[in-house]
């Protein structure tokens, strides 16, 4: 697997690949990552990558030229195969919000070429002649790609086989479809009692099912609370079982007026 990457900013990225769960992916070789600075490809002596606006109005916003001629070079550089070439990925307010699914497509595909835009944008006529995906983080306002590409590469970092030191470790995380597509439950550790709170008796009981039982009630009640829309989908999904809908009805009925 490869993401290329090009950024105005290759310094940003230098943390994430010396720390953390997510290094051992590219020290180890499961992802290659290689970073692109457009700069690197524009002409004349300040080596310009971005202009004023057609129509005016404030910022600025990035050439087409150079993230072309950037974009040329990591493709000579990736020599895919015919009909296999990368996907040019956006970060852009107007893509698909990023989901447990997609992150799981990406983790099993062979990679992309990531594009962090800066200022007010890029030009549009780049994006229309060369991206195939944008992709968003949220209803709010990055000042450029560089975090969404980061969480991107996290999210799919984490996914490959090796990374998690138990390989069962992210089958229980939010989202996934080992549970449902649920949020994950509370989790506790040693002390029994701090502050006075105890740990729940039933995950120091012992028994497997009751814990299990346990961990299911809490991803049921913190869904129906936090993301209603979740509980839905599984429901429809036809994923949701008597004893889940039973305790469904009682958080329902404990919350009515």
């Amino acid at each position: 697997m490869r993401f290329d990457v090009i950024t105005l900013f290759p310094e940003l990225f230098a943390p994430f690949l010396e720390a953390g769960v997510a290094r051992r992916a590219f020290a180890g070789g499961l992802i290659d990552l290689k970073l692109w600075n457009p700069r690197e490809f524009a002409e004349g002596n300040y080596r310009r990558v971005d202009d004023r606006p057609f129509g005016g109005g404030p910022g600025m916003v990035m050439l087409a030229e150079p993230l072309s001629r950037c974009l040329q070079a990591v493709r000579a550089d990736r020599a895919d195969a015919p009909g296999q070439a990368a996907p040019v990925v956006l970060f852009s307010p107007v893509g698909e919000v990023l989901h447990h699914a997609a992150v799981e497509r990406w983790a099993a595909s062979p990679g992309a070429i990531l594009i962090c835009g800066r200022y007010e944008g890029i030009d549009q006529r780049f994006i229309d002649a060369h991206v195939d995906a944008q992709v968003s983080l949220g209803d709010f306002v990055l000042s450029g790609g560089e975090i969404a590409a980061l969480a991107l590469l996290d999210a799919v970092a984490r996914l490959q086989p090796g990374v998690l030191h138990d390989a069962g470790s992210h089958q229980a995380d939010s989202f996934n479809p080992a549970v449902d597509g649920l949020l994950d439950c509370p989790h506790y550790t040693r002390p029994e009692e701090w502050c006075g709170q105890r740990v729940p008796a039933e995950l120091l009981s012992g028994h497997h099912a009751q814990i299990e039982r346990w961990r299911r009630d809490r991803r049921l009640e913190l869904t129906a609370q936090h993301r209603p829309d979740l509980i839905a989908a599984a429901r429809a999904d036809g994923l949701l079982s008597t004893p889940d809908e039973q305790l469904l009805a009682r958080l329902t009925e404990a919350g009515a007026p």
